[in-house]
């Protein structure tokens, strides 16, 4: 403790202290500073410990009556919150300075230094120096009280896709965990055809679809159900519901379009396949390597299915190919893609080799495809459709056969992936013998995709040891170690429960 002197006077002689009699330098109070120390205490009535309230699942700190707050510790808006936890007993005083002194992080313990003014005896101005200590203690806050309780919800969005494979639903999980929208989750149940996301409020529900009509898509409709009424108040309590329809049409689709809605992407065929689902559906002509994009509301006024199901895929033999270099198009065509090459290939079932029956067909793989190669492609012409675009085509319109992808070997390519994805934490009702393969299938489109994957976050796995050289290489493509993220723990260092830190490699 210690006093402000006053202005200086024209004499600079010491007096007495009137207490304990030792010279000092003239004051109001004429008294020293260990005798005033006795007398007056201006700290008196300010708490000396005080109890802050914290949550330790998402780390928020009470701000009374019934606001909780996001802080950091040693930060400005921790040092607000304690001091208002002060203010109603520093009315008298003049606060000068405060600031945090250095506690271990697992103390539960926050100290303030606190530095006062006030005037005492006969105007004189005393300044003193103090620690307030905080005891952090534990409360759940209303929110993660209704999360943990699994059964509280006002909000949820019934995600749906009527196709029997899920590489939409994979990439649009990897969307949600990189933009981190599954934090406001209440509960996240996968069933069939789609998955179901809870939330608490309305609002989070609401960010959630303005989300998926951004990445995919699809055109959503909202429901809601009264749960109570205060009729003095006039307050209501109501359970909203999104529900969610993603059009059903999968990457390595082959699709039949209308005439009218062909004529307008450019007069490409109508047959075509798809070949990326993001924000739109991305379409390529097989004979011709023209695209198109067809976005939500397009594909909702004309709508079109998938002719074949990815389980349909068959397994074809290369028996011979010809580029085509020169592909003139007609007036009025589209685009055309430059990622592809046209070429006309003879090719041969792998299942019907002793027959010797082989097809003909144009395909968009002539970049890919060498003879002797093995393909995935739609055999249409031994195929029951009943497609209503389809039917009234011409049926020499109808290609035999429609390659997809060229096929290699998933053993091989299983055993030199060496990264991994993350997955959201949802219940399940019942595992499906085809999910892994479907998984698997969408990892290969990853690997074969640079603009899908530029979307998701790829981390390395750490328990696989990268391949340098394969001398049975067949060409597959592959991640390289630039593109993935690494994942760094924190443990060992820090002691605590284990936070991650993701890095570029």
């Amino acid at each position: 403790m210690e006093y402000m002197q006053a202005p200086p006077s024209t004499s600079h002689g010491n007096i007495l202290c009137c207490t304990c009699g030792v010279p000092i330098p003239p004051n109001p109070a004429n008294m020293c500073v260990s005798c005033l120390r006795t007398q007056v205490d201006i700290s008196e009535g300010i708490p000396k410990q005080v109890s802050v309230h914290f949550c330790r699942q998402c780390e928020r700190y009470l701000q009374p009556p019934c606001t909780w707050m996001q802080c950091a510790l040693e930060s400005r808006e921790l040092l607000a919150l304690c001091l208002k936890k002060l203010k109603a007993s520093m009315t008298k005083v003049r606060l000068i300075d405060a600031g945090f002194l250095w506690t271990e992080p697992h103390s539960k313990r926050i100290k303030l230094k606190l530095t006062i003014q006030k005037e005492v005896l006969n105007g004189a101005i005393l300044q003193q120096v103090f620690v307030v200590e905080f005891v952090i203690l534990h409360q759940m806050c209303e929110d993660c009280h209704r999360v943990e309780a699994k059964d509280f919800w006002k909000a949820v969005v019934q995600v749906r896709q009527k196709t029997v494979h899920k590489k939409t639903f994979y990439y649009l999980e990897q969307l949600i965990l990189k933009h981190k929208l599954h934090q406001n989750t209440v509960r996240i149940k996968e069933i069939h055809e789609g998955i179901d996301f809870y939330y608490g409020s309305k609002q989070h529900g609401q960010k959630m679809v303005d989300f998926l009509q951004c990445t995919v898509p699809c055109r959503a409709k909202t429901s809601q159900r009264l749960i109570s009424h205060d009729v003095h108040s006039n307050t209501y309590n109501y359970k909203s519901t999104f529900s969610v329809e993603i059009v059903p049409v999968c990457k390595d689709s082959v699709v039949c379009l209308s005439p009218r809605l062909a004529q307008s992407l450019g007069n490409m065929g109508q047959v075509c396949v798809c070949i990326r689902v993001s924000s739109s559906i991305h379409l390529l002509d097989p004979n011709t390597l023209q695209v198109a994009e067809v976005d939500g509301s397009t594909y909702w006024r004309q709508p079109f299915n998938s002719l074949c199901h990815p389980r349909q895929l068959e397994e074809f033999l290369v028996m011979d190919i010809d580029v085509i270099r020169d592909q003139r198009l007609g007036a009025g065509a589209g685009l055309v893609s430059n990622k592809h090459t046209l070429a006309e290939v003879w090719v041969q079932k792998t299942s019907e080799m002793d027959s010797g029956q082989q097809y003909h067909c144009r395909t968009f793989l002539g970049h890919l495809l060498n003879i002797g190669d093995l393909v995935m492609g739609f055999d249409f012409a031994n195929a029951n459709i009943n497609d209503e675009f389809l039917n009234k085509m011409n049926p020499h319109h109808v290609p035999d056969v429609v390659l997809i992808k060229k096929s290699y070997d998933r053993m091989r390519r299983a055993r030199n992936r060496v990264w991994k994805l993350r997955e959201l934490e949802r219940e399940r009702d019942a595992a499906d013998t085809d999910d892994e393969r479907q998984y698997n299938e969408f990892l290969e489109d990853l690997e074969e995709d640079e603009v899908l994957r530029k979307n998701v976050n790829i981390f390395r796995d750490a328990s696989k040891i990268p391949v340098e050289s394969d001398t049975e290489d067949d060409g597959a493509p592959r991640i390289s170690l630039a593109e993935m993220l690494e994942e760094l723990s924190l443990s060992d260092a820090t002691g605590g429960d284990g936070a991650e830190m993701m890095t570029d490699s």
